[in-house]
């Protein structure tokens, strides 16, 4: 049987004038990374079919080919939540439509909360691993031999090589990048103060709603991650105050030339 994701992957093909080896999936208030190129083609969300709409606020729900400092990337601005009500099988669908495609590396980003005091909003932390708490995995189900085996290995979801490239550029560059471990919930209400106190006893230093799922199916179709968390705020366990999206989203805004930078300066290392 076709799955559908192959078949939204043929559309694109038609429709693409090329498709780059690399992907990137474009997290809250992080758009501009995509700006930032020339863009080539943009295809909305609500055009290509199988995907569904993102209701997340700042994701902008469009499939963008641009040429990026002499690099062509694929860039998704905004993703599928869990927490919108969206089944498993549609938040990893995009991702199994790269796959399908044939992009070998994905660069994923997204916001988070901090567990961790020195690791401040506006700060950057490249993800070395992750702990799943949504209560539930992409892989479930019958299994498409066709993009990866029964039981993929996640010993390194994060690929090490990419990630000692971007320290040395980070370095080299002056940017402040830190290391952690993110943990994935499904929200949409944010942390207690005795779940992030739990979540950081566990070894997480951030915590977020996302990523993990596509990062699960990335490595199940053998593809090379790297992945990025801006934080946005401090959880509950160092302040008594409510967080607001317009906080988050301002936070996010701040780093994300450091990010640009790195990641520009990444993709013309992979020539």
């Amino acid at each position: 049987m076709i799955q559908p994701y192959t078949e939204t992957a043929a559309w694109l093909r038609q429709r693409l004038p090329e498709v780059p080896k690399v992907a990137m999936i474009l997290g809250t208030g992080l758009n501009a990374i995509a700006e930032r190129g020339e863009t080539i083609m943009e295809i909305p969300y609500g055009d290509i079919p199988g995907f569904a709409s993102s209701t997340a606020p700042s994701h902008k729900g469009n499939l963008v080919l641009s040429e990026l400092d002499g690099q062509k990337v694929l860039f998704l601005q905004g993703r599928f939540h869990f927490y919108e009500g969206h089944p498993m099988s549609a938040v990893v669908f995009p991702t199994r439509v790269l796959a399908c495609l044939g992009v070998k590396t994905l660069i994923v980003t997204n916001a988070s909360g901090s567990l961790k005091e020195a690791l401040g909003p506006g700060s950057i932390v490249m993800l070395e691993d992750h702990i799943n708490h949504m209560g539930t995995n992409p892989l479930i189900g019958e299994n498409d031999e066709g993009l990866g085996e029964r039981f993929p290995s996640m010993n390194h979801p994060y690929d090490p090589e990419y990630r000692e490239r971007c320290f040395a550029i980070a370095n080299e560059q002056n940017i402040p990048l830190h290391s952690g471990v993110y943990l994935a919930v499904t929200g949409p209400s944010l942390e207690t103060r005795a779940e992030c106190a739990a979540f950081a006893g566990w070894g997480a230093d951030l915590v977020g709603m996302s990523t993990v799922p596509e990062v699960i199916v990335a490595r199940h179709a053998g593809m090379k991650v790297l992945a990025f968390s801006v934080v946005t705020n401090h959880s509950n366990l160092f302040h008594d105050k409510a967080h607001s999206q317009e906080e988050i989203r301002a936070n996010a805004d701040r780093a994300s030339a450091h990010l640009i930078n790195l990641i520009t300066r990444f993709l013309k290392s992979l020539d």
